[in-house]
């Protein structure tokens, strides 16, 4: 039984770290955001901070992505310098004044129900960091991604710091490999 649903009004994906089929479609939808908007520059805004293993995700999605040293994709948010509550602002500030009309694709960790614990999420549309530990944050992206590490609902720093290593590390790998994927394919294609 695949764990893919699709949502049409907001065009919203999800699929478990271990659905084969169903990450392919978020891989084929990756990649349509990317032909859309192939004029522009790429943007990868990786938010988490590396002090809370369950917050780990985004710098570690990051610092993988860094690594492919992939042509024109900029990967903002790594392990050496992460992007978190108190920089994101400015973070956002400095990418809107160096690239020209970025498309920004926000990737996150969050919280969420027990039976979507180890699934990725691609949406249309801003993240909206730190709503699940109630922080105030400006949205940000015109898309995001997401892995749901634990569940939420009670005492969410707590939860976060202690979400297994193990899930978190799958759940980055997954991700990196389909923004990659996405992305190399829309460029081979041109």
């Amino acid at each position: 039984m695949s764990l893919f649903s699709l949502l049409t009004e907001t065009q919203k994906i999800k699929a478990h770290v271990d659905d084969y089929t169903a990450k392919e479609k978020l891989e084929t939808r990756l990649s349509d955001l990317f032909v859309s908007t192939q004029k522009r520059p790429a943007v990868i805004l990786c938010i988490g901070t590396d002090r809370s293993t369950g917050d780990a995700l985004g710098p570690l999605i990051g610092t993988q992505l860094s690594r492919l040293k992939l042509p024109e994709l900029n990967v903002y948010g790594t392990l050496d310098n992460p992007v978190h509550a108190t920089n994101l602002e400015s973070n956002v500030y400095n990418i809107k004044s160096i690239f020209s009309n970025p498309f920004i694709i926000a990737v996150d960790a969050c919280l969420g129900r027990l039976d979507s614990i180890g699934c990725i999420t691609l949406s249309d549309g801003p993240l909206k960091p730190g709503a699940g530990v109630n922080k105030n944050l400006p949205e940000v992206g015109e898309a995001h991604m997401t892995g749901i590490v634990n569940v939420g609902g009670f005492m969410e720093y707590m939860v976060l710091q202690n979400t297994r290593l193990n899930l978190v590390w799958r759940l980055s790998e997954n991700i990196s490999s389909i923004i990659t994927r996405s992305y190399l394919k829309v460029r081979r294609s041109n």
